[in-house]
């Protein structure tokens, strides 16, 4: 994830993961009562009723006050990271931290805080210290802690918050094939590859492992390599839809009709529920000149994933060789419709 699909699905989480935190703190419990006149309390009563901006406004001339009553930062600090402005939060994040450094919501949030604004070398101290008061793995904050690494190409800690997240020893092969699929998620496809290589050593029957390095070679137009891998995971695990769905795209960009249909419909004759075979079959019959079976594979796409674009296209093009031009424009229409709705 990048850009703001991160920054709204890391906000999304941290809210749990903070709760979660400090549930699990030892000694941590209730924010501190000896708050002047109920004013914090006032303002955490508006924070979450969503009235942010008037949360501010009450709790701004209790942080200019001299002593500083305890909780007005953290406060601040959680109304700005709900406005999303992370500047100001982590600014306030600190300052509550110095009043009680073993504050577990406000070392959270200073984290992420720091990790929305690309400040990954800062994020990480604040994310490692809260992994380091709970009890139970988190997969949050793994995930959280394990992106930043990632993102700084600290590659062993990354396997390590990872490993922790799904409960593996850290230099199992399923923390090495761990690695590699987040690897595949933030586009470190070459790096990926001696994880995978270091995985299947390690553990030659590891399941999935020669899956994704067939993803990495696909994506690298290694096609012929792609299949090798392809081959060797199916002869691991016969149920593989996954496997058979891409073992057909990779048939299919050799031209290789026959051989991609076979493997197409053994993924659907294992799982039904997925659409991606059935586009592909769609695209292979219409390259084989079977327009009506193309059709029904697309038509059967489309009932399960009406927004597809891409199937309403290959769809267009099969009404189109059919001589249909009115159904074809239509379908041509909705593709472009729906492609501006996505967006680029």
């Amino acid at each position: 994830m990048a850009g703001i699909s991160r920054k709204v699905a890391i906000s999304t989480l941290s809210a749990a993961f903070a709760i979660n935190c400090i549930a699990q703190t030892p000694g941590s419990g209730s924010p501190a009562v000896n708050i002047p006149a109920n004013s914090v309390a006032q303002a955490r009563t508006l924070l979450g009723q969503g009235k942010v901006d008037e949360a501010i406004k009450l709790l701004t001339p209790l942080a200019a006050q001299k002593p500083e009553a305890p909780g007005v930062e953290a406060e601040l600090g959680k109304a700005y990271y709900e406005k999303q402005e992370y500047e100001e939060a982590a600014n306030h994040f600190e300052l509550a931290l110095k009043q009680d450094p073993n504050d577990p919501e406000s070392t959270q949030l200073l984290g992420i805080s720091y990790d929305l604004l690309g400040h990954l070398q800062q994020a990480i101290p604040y994310l490692e210290k809260v992994q380091s008061w709970m009890a139970n793995p988190d997969p949050t904050g793994s995930y959280i802690l394990g992106k930043a690494f990632l993102d700084t190409r600290q590659f062993d800690k990354a396997r390590a918050a990872f490993a922790k997240m799904f409960s593996v020893a850290p230099d199992s092969a399923a923390a090495h094939l761990l690695l590699a699929k987040m690897m595949m998620r933030e586009q470190f496809e070459e790096q990926a590859v001696p994880e995978l290589e270091k995985a299947i050593q390690l553990d030659p029957k590891l399941p999935m492992a020669h899956f994704i390095l067939g993803e990495v070679y696909l994506f690298k137009s290694n096609v012929q390599g792609a299949l090798d891998e392809f081959h060797k995971e199916l002869a691991l695990d016969p149920m593989s839809w996954l496997t058979y769905w891409r073992m057909g795209d990779a048939y299919s960009r050799l031209e290789k009709w026959d051989e991609a249909e076979r493997a197409l419909k053994q993924s659907i004759w294992l799982d039904q529920t997925f659409t991606g075979p059935y586009i592909l079959l769609g695209k292979v019959e219409m390259k084989k000149g079977e327009l009506r079976l193309a059709a029904g594979f697309l038509q059967h796409a489309l009932s399960m994933d009406p927004n597809n674009y891409y199937a309403h296209y290959l769809l267009g093009t099969v009404f189109k060789q059919e001589g249909d031009m009115k159904d074809a424009n239509l379908q041509f229409q909705l593709t472009q419709t729906l492609r501006q709705k996505k967006g680029p």
